[in-house]
């Protein structure tokens, strides 16, 4: 196998987004990936506060990206549809992965919206099987 980690941002071409809208939906996709993976715990002393642990194995797809490069790729795709069905392959493959609902608040005129999802971090390998045909943004 390939030791090349990186994940993988699919950002949606059709809304035409402004630069800053891709750049904050591409962040909060990165994230909710690591936060998906953490397990929540309530603290003892705050009702309001958590803790976040992370375990992750050594020498794994985690542990060379969150120590290596931090690689991230950021790529388009055309429509919804091909968003939801690259999100759903990806979970398919039990591949880390989280997809982003916008509130519509700033941008599409008060519709929640799927603008993008985050693929990885995985072996490279692995997940340019399903997004190795998209082009970069």
């Amino acid at each position: 196998m390939n030791e090349k980690v990186k994940q993988i941002i699919v950002v949606r071409k059709d809304l035409n987004m402004r630069k800053g809208k891709i750049a904050a939906q591409s962040a909060h996709a990165s994230f909710k990936v690591f936060l998906d993976q953490c397990e929540k715990s309530e603290a003892s002393y705050d009702i309001n506060e958590h803790k976040y642990t992370f375990h992750y194995q050594l020498k794994s797809a985690w542990d060379i990206w969150l120590n290596g490069r931090f690689t991230k790729v950021v790529a388009g795709c055309d429509s919804e549809i091909e968003l939801l069905e690259l999100y759903n392959e990806a979970k398919a493959n039990k591949l880390p992965c989280s997809l982003i609902t916008d509130a519509g608040l700033t941008e599409f005129n008060g519709v929640p919206t799927r603008t993008c999802i985050a693929i990885g971090p995985d072996f490279s390998d692995k997940i340019n099987l399903i997004t190795g045909h998209l082009k970069l943004l």
